[in-house]
């Protein structure tokens, strides 16, 4: 059986203000000639459809679509409910969907499989929707294998492949595990989703996910191989800078009849490129470096050491999918790294003070010439004012 692993569509996500739709549209249409190239026969989404809870109607119509097509591309599709996703809200439609598609969004269903044959017997699909343990530990009152509430990522995960695993021991043959989660041994530069928590309380030990031939991971937005049955295959598009130079695609899984025989990763086009050009406002907006990044989302962090006049408008005039500018300053000598207070010791005028409080929020930069010129013409007429009450 060929599987093809993807995850973390997010359709309604914006990229800095940006819709992303048309983008993913085109991103979901390569990956329905995937299946077609490859003669996929079941498509698994590991969670995080929906980038909210309450999506749009242009982004049902997406997801509609996107079955539709992957369907009549002659895939059997599996979804599973994600963190951003409303579990009531994508699993409402399940009942209606043609009978290819699958939706799994009920942690009680846990450990029973959408089971798909093939010339070598069953492979059994076992769903897990993402589980928070404030919501779903009143479904399992018995808590995880010490008696213990469920509390953590850890110990609710731990139950859910529990069932799994006790729903491969009552149904025989090859078995896959869909889930949406952290788990230990990711590469932190990998993509982190934005509701990853600090402090280890939702990591998910590895050795959770034993037993099944091959366990799809969502939540992570950069590819992962975390064991060779193990894999994250994470977003089909780059939703932020921090991921521009991660490799955008899916895993093409192969299970032959004693489990897993192969994994191959596909790659996906990326729309448009996302760049971080980094120097001076100048030459940012050198003519060459306009030429070469003009048509792709842009990132701009100049280097000046004050700030400049409307950066973005400037930006904009000639990279018109600027989505972001930074100012960070060239490091000042450490000789200049002194305090606030520092530098207020040294001070005895006014004009003195002033120019310790800008070199202090400009990295060590204090006024120009024309810069004390006016704080002097102020200050000379405050004295004047003062003079005349």
């Amino acid at each position: 059986m060929r599987i093809l692993h993807t995850s973390d569509w997010h359709i309604g996500r914006t990229f800095h203000g940006n819709s992303t739709m048309d983008a993913l549209t085109e991103v979901l249409g390569a990956l329905t000639e995937q299946v077609r190239t490859h003669s996929v026969d079941v498509v698994v989404v590991a969670g995080d459809v929906f980038d909210s809870a309450t999506p749009s109607g242009p982004a049902y119509s997406l997801l509609g679509d996107a079955l539709v097509a992957l369907d009549e591309a002659g895939a059997r599709v599996i979804v599973t409910s994600g963190n951003h996703d409303s579990a009531a809200r994508l699993g409402f439609q399940a009942r209606l969907l043609r009978d290819g598609i699958h939706v799994l969004t009920d942690p009680l269903a846990v450990g029973e499989p959408i089971t798909i044959a093939d010339a070598d017997g069953p492979v059994h699909f076992f769903g897990i929707p993402y589980l928070e343990p404030a919501i779903v530990r009143q479904h399992w009152p018995e808590g995880d294998s010490a008696g213990r509430p469920l509390r953590t990522q850890a110990q609710t995960m731990g139950h859910a492949m529990d069932l799994v695993r006790a729903g491969m021991d009552t149904h025989e043959g090859r078995a896959v595990a869909i889930a949406h989660c952290f788990a230990a041994g990711v590469d932190a530069t990998a993509g982190l989703e934005r509701e990853v928590r600090q402090g280890g309380l939702d990591v998910v030990p590895l050795s959770v996910f034993d037993g099944p031939d091959y366990v799809a991971l969502g939540h992570i937005h950069g590819r992962q191989t975390l064991s060779e049955r193990v894999r994250y295959a994470g977003a089909p598009l780059h939703y932020s800078f921090g991921e521009q130079h991660k490799a955008r695609g899916s895993w093409l899984v192969d299970l032959d009849a004693h489990g897993l025989a192969a994994v191959e990763w596909l790659e996906l086009p990326v729309p448009r490129r996302l760049v971080t050009l980094t120097g001076t406002l100048h030459e940012i907006l050198a003519p060459e470096m306009v030429a070469e990044h003009a048509n792709e989302w842009v990132c701009a962090v100049y280097t000046d050491a004050l700030p400049q006049a409307e950066p973005m408008r400037r930006l904009r005039e000639s990279y018109p999918y600027c989505a972001m500018v930074q100012h960070q300053p060239v490091a000042v000598s450490e000789a200049e790294e002194r305090s606030y207070s520092q530098r207020l010791r040294t001070a005895v005028t006014d004009v003195d003070r002033i120019e310790a409080f800008l070199e202090h929020v400009r990295a060590g930069h204090g006024a120009t010439d024309a810069e004390r010129d006016l704080i002097r013409a102020v200050l000379d007429e405050r004295v004047r004012a003062e003079a005349l009450v």
